[in-house]
């Protein structure tokens, strides 16, 4: 069936009506019993029972501006029923922005408007740009990328680091290349007691306890210890604590304030993974990072720093994953998807399960999805199914 512009498409599982815009909405969960348990409510939210899709998004006076893609695209709108009808991997939700304008917005079982879906390691990114914030207020600069991480967390015990401990720099832990390298065992055993976890003691754990670090070691490797020791860095540095910073000086800033960010036991947000964002919400970061850096006119971070967070900094390697074509910047990947002859770079957010942030400048798209099982195809339907709807159009 051809979905026309202006209409949005209510879809029962198997029988498929269309009726006009405005007549439905976009499907809501009561947040009120949740106010304190977020986790709670991801455990129990029922699936939908009818799917959610709109080609003209409603303004919900969040600070998304809203459009309409200008030609329908047939192909997009068939993967938004398939999708419906599960014929692919399990999705919550996928949004499309366009020129700073959102004009698609679907979600699927799990997924609702007001939902906060966990973001998994899709976390690092926001991480990330915390870190430029506090560039861009002053607390930090882009020189002290370079510095020891152990210049900027004051009153660690010294004498327990382990040789080479001041080789480690914000450069290398934001792109997993820290160095630190502890024997899985043992480090499970070292973060079993909370009482050595506090404050900095964790990055004194990670700094004191792993094998002499050397440039040798310093090549890729996917770990918590790397995003964990930029957030202490952020919370020694800036006024406050980093999760009142992360609040008040980036997610106020954006109009972001359904969300929630499980804090470690070392009392600051867990960098690696446990955030929670509504799809909106993922469509402002993306946002964020196709404008370089801008938010409605300022600059709330410094474009030279999401230049260098999206660009290629390390080369992932993994042995359960073919990562040919791929780099990592600081905690966001990068790689070119291709529609006919033509290469677009994504630059993303990337945590398991299906959750992408995703910002491609030359077509200047946003990509938000959100999904629950790890047997993830996304990039290859982006690739063959999305693209070409909005590639082919310019």
């Amino acid at each position: 069936m051809l979905i026309k512009k202006l209409i949005t498409i209510g879809l029962t599982y198997g029988i498929f009506t269309t009726v006009s815009a405005g007549d439905l909405q976009a499907p809501e969960v009561n947040m009120a019993d949740y106010s304190s348990d977020l986790t709670g409510l991801e455990r129990s939210i029922p699936k939908l029972k009818t799917a959610f899709i709109d080609t003209a998004p409603a303004d919900r006076k969040d600070g998304i501006p809203v459009g309409e893609i200008d030609v329908i695209k047939e192909s997009l709108q068939q993967l938004a029923l398939e999708i419906a009808d599960n014929q692919h991997t399990p999705y919550d939700s996928l949004l499309i922005a366009q020129n700073n304008k959102l004009v698609f917005e679907s979600y699927y079982s799990l997924g609702r408007v007001n939902f906060p879906h966990p973001q998994a390691s899709a976390s690092k990114a926001y991480t990330a740009l915390a870190i430029g914030r506090a560039i861009q207020l002053g607390y930090l600069t882009m020189e002290d990328l370079d510095k020891p991480v152990t210049s900027l967390l004051k009153g660690l015990d010294r004498t327990k680091l382990v040789k080479g401990a001041d080789l480690v720099t914000l450069n290398h832990a934001m792109s997993m290349q820290s160095g630190i390298r502890i024997d899985e065992k043992k480090r499970d055993a070292l973060l079993e007691n909370p009482e050595h976890l506090t404050g900095k003691k964790l990055a004194q754990i990670y700094l004191s306890h792993s094998k002499p670090i050397t440039s040798e070691s310093q090549t890729y490797l996917y770990q918590g210890s790397d995003p964990m020791i930029a957030m202490l860095v952020l919370d020694a540095v800036v006024t406050g604590s980093a999760s009142d910073f992360i609040k008040e000086e980036l997610l106020e800033k954006m109009g972001i304030d359904n969300y929630h960010w499980k804090e470690a036991v070392s009392g600051v947000p867990q960098a690696g993974s446990r955030a929670m964002m509504t799809s909106r919400s993922m469509v402002k970061w993306g946002t964020l990072v196709l404008n370089k850096g801008r938010w409605n006119g300022d600059q709330l971070i410094p474009e030279a720093f999401i230049a260098k967070a999206t660009g290629k900094v390390a080369v992932p390697t993994d042995d359960e994953f073919d990562y040919t074509n791929f780099s990592y910047g600081y905690f966001f990947w990068r790689t070119p998807l291709k529609v006919g002859d033509k290469k677009y770079i994504a630059k993303f957010g990337w945590g398991g399960g299906g959750q992408y942030v995703m910002a491609i400048e030359d077509l200047n798209l946003v990509i938000a999805v959100t999904g629950h099982r790890d047997d993830d195809k996304t990039l290859g339907l982006i690739e063959q199914r999305i693209l070409p709807a909005f590639a082919l159009s310019i």
